[in-house]
């Protein structure tokens, strides 16, 4: 019989005796990856997971072993299989399954990219898109993007269907950063913000993540009316006036959306 040598890392103590420490270490080392960080030596995946570098090692070796990361020399970095691990989430979604036709037909109805995104911390996660051939973005967006909830229209939709405490907890703990000069980073702007998403049902952003840049998100709702997602039409803001948003696009979104929580 094996046995599993305990480790003694300040991040493994206060968890739950039923939680196996070895996979919440794995995975907290698949997380530290980012755009930012691709490739990493174990000394920096150590120092950020503030895991032991024996830990560390045996953590990075193991990932490689069953095929989620490569070494290169002295350099560890993620491959194209840790994606599987957010696939499993998105197919056991029937929502998606349902929700894609439905996003494809808006999108031809409208000339103009489709997202759907879930709340994950202080960030949205892209789980559902449609693309136009038009680029607007400076970066490509794909299923698993994360973006800053606070700045972007899906955020702010999701954001409001928030608990007040949550919402005001999460701010608190958010860097809010200038990404454009309409980047709203006063918290009770933005709280004052969200709180009209909340009444009015949808949320308009215009050029505060990117210049040139518009969105218009509404949510997506159980059952119970819970916000559990929500969907975007995203446009250059030459092409479209905020004016024909509200007029044209938010009614076949929220149609869209509206049919989408049906076949949950």
């Amino acid at each position: 019989m094996t046995t599993e040598t305990v480790d003694t890392d300040s991040s493994a103590q206060d968890k739950p005796v039923e939680t196996v420490q070895s996979l919440v270490k794995g995975l907290a080392v698949i997380q530290v990856f980012n755009t930012q960080k691709t490739k990493m030596t174990l000394s920096e995946v150590a120092s950020l997971t503030g895991f032991s570098r024996a830990s560390t090692r045996r953590l990075l070796l193991t990932l490689v072993i069953e095929g989620y990361a490569k070494q290169e020399g002295k350099l560890f970095s993620l491959t194209v299989k840790v994606l599987n691990l957010g696939f499993s989430y998105l197919y056991g979604q029937d929502i998606w399954h349902h929700g894609k036709p439905l996003m494809q037909q808006l999108v031809d109805q409208l000339n103009e990219s489709c997202s759907a995104a879930v709340l994950e911390g202080k960030d949205v996660v892209y789980v559902a898109r449609v693309a136009t051939t038009k680029r607007i973005m400076s970066i490509s967006l794909n299923v698993g993007t994360r973006l800053p909830a606070f700045a972007t229209s899906l955020g702010r939709v999701l954001l409001a269907g928030l608990p007040e405490h949550e919402l005001e907890n999460l701010l608190n703990h958010c860097e809010m950063k200038k990404y454009t000069e309409h980047t709203i980073i006063d918290k009770e702007q933005l709280i004052s913000k969200i709180k009209q998403v909340k009444l009015q049902g949808y949320s308009v952003v215009e050029q505060e993540l990117e210049l040139g840049l518009t969105s218009i998100s509404v949510p997506i709702v159980d059952g119970s009316e819970c916000v559990v997602a929500a969907l975007s039409i995203s446009t250059h803001v030459s092409q479209i006036s905020k004016q024909q948003l509200l007029k044209n696009t938010l009614p076949a979104l929220q149609s869209c959306a509206r049919k989408i929580a049906l076949g949950q």
